[in-house]
């Protein structure tokens, strides 16, 4: 299926409207000097998935709490998967998403790995289709502005027993959001965590779930400890090789050119950005090189020049350069701290496709409204 796939297939969500939605006054002060992830629209669609009839109950409604037993499983065994992908509103007022395929794709192989039921691309689809036509007035136009859209699966199974859920619930909530990373263009700083891991062989590391983020957050708090902003973890299995960020894919681009950046594995998220990266850089006819990056390749890169710049990847921060990185034996510099040229290049690339400033010549963008 293309990033462009309708959903004309899916049936129809019904509308239960909200009683008090926001006003335009309330709205227009609510999409002011916009943060991420802090404010939500009117509605949110909603599914319900059972093992004796399949998705159905498809429905928008006011967004708010969700009722739930308190042995849903959700609550005990952490069966949840979920997604991220932004609308983006262009400067002739219509409304696109950024390969949204992709993230129905996704979520389906989320899905099998966390034993829920995988949700049909065409419902995925409409689902977003429903919740943009009734909320689109959300959709924010000012600079590094978007509607984040957050869909998640929880198995709402009433059993404290372990198995794979009987019921499932899929939702899906919007966020008017700002940049993830204030500043604009503002490289991050990273702590390479040495004790803790994200994943490792055979785990949950390749799925969206929230237990891998869940894990994240004691590291990244003593990284803010520190002054750092991200952590970047290594592998498990020796404590030696680059995986990921807590939650974005990680790049270095050395000085001949070549982008490097480690291979999905199993215990790397296959990110979105990530893959549309890869492709904007060899546009810019630059070797992209999928392997295995050691710590002290990185380390010894960036102190003799090889490696001029390093960035991250993912789609709440698009993409962020980095700075600086250290851990307990070192601290380097990144060239000279300010974003290179690639990772500028590539982040103004990738960003007048997904606000519509450039022709998108890939056919990443699909029109909601």
């Amino acid at each position: 299926m293309t990033d462009t796939a309708a959903s004309s297939t899916a049936e129809a969500f019904r509308v239960v409207p909200n009683p008090s939605p926001a006003t335009d006054a309330e709205r227009a002060e609510k999409l002011k000097d916009l943060a991420f992830g802090l404010q939500f629209t009117d509605h949110m669609a909603h599914m319900t998935w059972t093992a004796d009839e399949g998705w159905g109950d498809r429905r928008v409604e006011p967004y708010g709490p969700i009722p739930m037993d308190p042995a849903a499983s959700v609550l005990h065994y952490a069966q949840e998967i979920f997604e991220g992908l932004k609308a983006y509103r262009w400067a002739d007022g219509s409304i696109h998403l950024f390969r949204p395929v992709a993230n129905a794709e996704r979520l389906q192989r989320s899905a099998w790995r966390m034993a829920l039921p995988e949700l049909p691309v065409e419902d995925f689809m409409a689902s977003i289709d429903a919740l943009i036509e009734l909320d689109h007035a959300w959709v924010p136009d000012a600079p590094e502005t978007s509607l984040y859209l957050r869909p998640f699966l929880i198995g709402t199974d009433v059993f404290l027993g372990l198995r794979a859920p009987k019921r499932v619930d899929y939702l899906l909530i919007a966020s008017p959001s700002g940049p993830y990373f204030p500043g604009g263009i503002k490289p991050v700083s990273i702590w390479v965590e040495r004790d803790y891991h994200r994943a490792g062989p055979g785990g949950t590391g390749a799925a969206k779930c929230g237990g891998n983020y869940a894990a994240s957050l004691r590291p990244q708090m003593a990284a803010y400890e520190r002054g750092f902003d991200q952590v970047l973890y290594l592998d498990a299995a020796t404590g030696s090789v680059l995986e990921e960020l807590g939650g974005m894919n990680v790049f270095a681009v050395r000085k001949d050119g070549t982008v490097l950046t480690p291979i999905i594995n199993g215990n790397i998220l296959e990110g979105v950005t990530r893959k549309s990266v890869i492709q904007l850089v060899e546009e810019r006819d630059l070797k992209v090189v999928e392997r295995d990056i050691t710590l002290a390749e990185l380390r010894e890169g960036i102190e003799d020049g090889e490696i001029t710049e390093v960035f991250a990847c993912g789609t709440a921060a698009i993409i962020t350069p980095v700075g600086r990185i250290a851990s307990t034996d070192f601290d380097v510099t990144v060239g000279d701290g300010a974003p290179g040229a690639v990772t500028t290049a590539v982040r103004q690339r990738l960003t007048d496709i997904q606000y519509g400033r450039s022709e998108d010549t890939y056919g990443w963008m699909t029109k909601v409204r």
